[in-house]
């Protein structure tokens, strides 16, 4: 198997390091696991068997060395969400559905895909599931009584306003305690878990100084069972899985945005490259066989891997380290851990959720004042006073509408002669204007991504207009057209023969492969002729003239056409001043930067 390789070359040193790391990793995962999973509506041993299952597959199985998988703080408003409307058990076929989608996701190789997700749409959902999870924990923080959850922010704030009069002075002490512990352990001692500190100072406090005056784990939800439990399947019928759909697809998307992330973080830590299509399948299964045990769904932690990697994890043995670790310690010291206060739990959360705020991207994007601004604030309101499922979804597509928009800005279509504005009194000859134009070729500058949000402007451009004489020649200078789509090559073939049906003739110089090869596909290469195309505007200009009746008046200055072709030939720029990227060219030697006849 692939992930044998991982482990070449590993010895008692690495093993060792392994030991030390993952046996970290899993004392910072205890507190969080139990407090994810009270956050999420469900009780606290669920959190700890997600972190051993997972955590231990998702490192076996997944494609990053030092990923550490387990519940997050990501998923905490989702599944808050499922549970209050579907229940538990139905939580667990949800996560059961997700492990399948991102198996599909990784064999189907779209782990490169998430990473085209808009970061203004990741960072303002994220922040939007901070301020979700820090407002969820208040209660706790303040010790409430009889608060009701509810799956909306304004519901869960009145809430608490209606439940302020139930306020504990000993939850908020104790509360305060952990939070002192959580902020000043990491400074001081940093090699300590401050989560780990803070739940056995507040707790040893509460237990001592006011017994009983605190909710605990166990009053709250009974005692921890000191195992896993027995392997159980959920009964599924086709009815429930097409009602659980969308939970379930929401659950597999922002698993494998968050486990990407987090391997993304730890290739930057360590400098090695995680196979992302590896990722989604290792995910996938922890996914599928987590709940089969009790437990909510999982992804990766990047604190936690991040966590890891800095106490010397060499390979992915670290990781399944963590998992056997915290099974024996919830075999050990389950029966303990119901004693935690649950004002406790809250500042743990409140901190995790302040570290994944993204507060300064957020105000660097903001400061911007872009149309990523936009899609941040609205991503982010959305996600707040709404679901996650609505912000993603409304910030994916207002993004790829104003990124449309942008592109068809870019988009422009000029005609090279004339300027009116610019006077050379110096030259003889006279500019070419909009009233007073050479009658037998017409030339422009395309310049940008012809595609479906910029047909406009080539409809809109004037090419083919009653000043561009459709019986003349019409030259395309298209050097500067990095791609085009079936739509722009609708809009481009509709004005070309436009102009053959009128007798005119195209020229088209310095076209891009991917047009050109588009162009070939859909037959207008054909239609217009493969000698009608050619690599420099001075090249298509010496072709223009050739094709001109030489014995025609050219309108200009009344000098008969072969005395103005004559003219232009005694230039020697004109070939170098019609090269790609040039604006126009001089003609006489003595004219300036722009084309008279």
């Amino acid at each position: 198997m692939k992930w044998i390789g991982r482990f070449e070359g590993y010895n008692a040193g690495a093993l060792r390091k392994d030991l030390i790391s993952g046996s970290i990793v899993a004392i910072v995962a205890i507190p969080l696991g139990m407090a994810f999973a009270i956050a999420s509506g469900v009780k606290p041993e669920y959190g700890l068997y997600t972190t051993i299952v997972a955590g231990i597959l998702v490192s076996l199985l997944g494609g990053s060395k030092f990923q550490i998988g387990g519940p997050t703080g990501a998923f905490i408003p989702i599944l808050l969400a499922i549970v209050m409307q579907y229940g538990y058990e139905n939580l667990l076929i949800a996560g059961f559905m997700a492990g399948i989608m991102l198996i599909l996701m990784g064999v189907l190789r779209l782990g490169a895909l998430i990473k085209f997700i808009p970061k203004p749409v990741t960072i303002g959902f994220t922040a939007g599931i901070a301020v979700t999870i820090f407002s969820g924990q208040i209660a706790n923080f303040l010790g409430l009584r009889g608060v009701e959850r509810h799956e909306t922010f304004l519901p869960s704030m009145a809430e608490l306003i209606h439940r302020l009069p139930s306020l504990n002075v000993y939850s908020i002490l104790t509360a305060c305690i952990c939070l002192a512990a959580l902020i000043l352990v990491p400074k001081k001692w940093p090699k300590i878990p401050g989560s780990l500190v803070g739940l056995l100072l507040s707790t040893l406090v509460a237990a001592l100084l006011f017994p009983g005056q605190v909710a605990t784990i166990g009053s709250a939800y009974g005692a921890i069972p000191a195992s896993l439990p027995e392997l159980h399947i959920p009964a599924m019928t086709w009815d429930l899985i097409v009602k659980l759909l969308p939970p379930a697809l929401v659950i597999a998307m922002l698993g494998a945005i968050e486990s990407l992330l987090s391997a993304v973080v730890a290739d930057g830590m360590t400098g090695a490259r995680h196979n992302s299509n590896r990722e989604l399948v290792g995910q996938g299964i922890a996914n599928l066989l987590t709940p089969l045990f009790g437990g909510i769904p999982a992804t990766g932690a990047i604190a936690r891997t991040a966590t890891n990697i800095r106490n010397g994890a060499v390979s992915p043995m670290s990781g399944i380290v963590h998992g056997f670790v915290v099974l024996l310690i919830l075999v050990l010291f389950a029966p303990y851990a119901s004693n935690i206060p649950l004002a406790s739990m809250a500042p743990v959360l409140m901190v995790v959720a302040w570290n994944m705020s993204e507060r300064k991207h957020f105000a660097h994007i903001l400061k911007t004042r872009t149309a990523d601004s936009i899609v941040l604030v609205v991503t982010f309101l959305l996600t707040v006073f709404t679901t996650l499922t609505t912000a993603v979804e409304v910030g994916l597509i207002l993004a790829v509408v104003l990124f449309v928009k942008r592109m068809s800005s870019t988009l422009s279509v000029d005609k090279v002669l004339p300027d009116p504005s610019v006077k050379h009194e110096k030259v003889g000859a006279h500019m070419v204007t909009d009233q007073h134009d050479c009658p037998q070729v017409a030339i422009y500058n395309v310049e940008g991504p012809l595609f479906f949000g910029a047909a406009s402007v080539l409809e809109n451009s004037g090419v083919g207009g009653q000043t561009d004489h459709l019986q003349g020649i019409l030259l395309l200078r298209m050097g500067k057209v990095p791609f085009m789509d079936m739509t722009g090559e609708a809009n481009f073939t509709a004005l070309i023969q436009k102009y053959r049906k009128s007798g005119g003739t195209v020229l088209v110089s310095g076209l891009q492969p991917q047009p050109l090869a588009l162009l070939q596909k859909t037959g207008c290469y054909d239609m217009i002729g493969q000698k009608h195309f050619f690599e420099h505007t001075g090249e298509a200009l010496t072709a223009a003239l050739a094709l001109v009746n030489q014995d025609q008046c050219c309108g200009c200055r009344q000098m008969a056409f072969r005395e103005c072709t004559s003219l232009c030939r005694r230039s020697q720029q004109t070939k170098s001043s019609f090269a790609d990227g040039a604006v126009s060219v001089p003609i006489p030697v003595n004219s300036g930067n722009k084309m008279y006849w």
